[in-house]
């Protein structure tokens, strides 16, 4: 299901986890075992999250890597989707039946 502006994985981590717990960003990334410049990158929306850092958020805080990387993924393809209109693509499709054969010609394979 889409989104209609998704929060970026780093307000859902500063709104839910640090702050109900009283957190500051230097002890957390201690926690979590990273710099306190990768996370503060994060929890401003510079980042996003990665599986590595979706298994470190999961242990510290009881979740689902997967949760983190469903949210990591709703942001980015409501910011892709956003960009839509600029994308220059041209529609494909599967040959034909007759071409399909053609193109398998010298092929030992047998096409029905």
């Amino acid at each position: 299901m889409k989104m209609h502006d998704p929060p970026h994985p780093g307000e859902i981590i500063k709104e839910l986890c640090l702050e109900p717990l009283g957190l500051s960003v230097t002890d957390t990334a201690r926690a979590l075992g990273v710099s306190r410049k990768t996370l503060s990158s994060i929890l401003n929306g510079r980042a996003g999250i990665s599986p590595e850092m979706a298994m470190r958020l999961s242990m510290a805080f009881d979740t689902t890597a997967e949760s983190w990387l469903n949210q990591q993924v709703q942001y980015d393809l409501w910011l892709a989707e956003r960009k839509r209109k600029k994308l220059r693509v041209q529609k494909l499709s599967a040959p034909r039946a007759v071409d399909r054969r053609a193109l398998v010609a010298g092929s030992s394979r047998h096409v029905p």
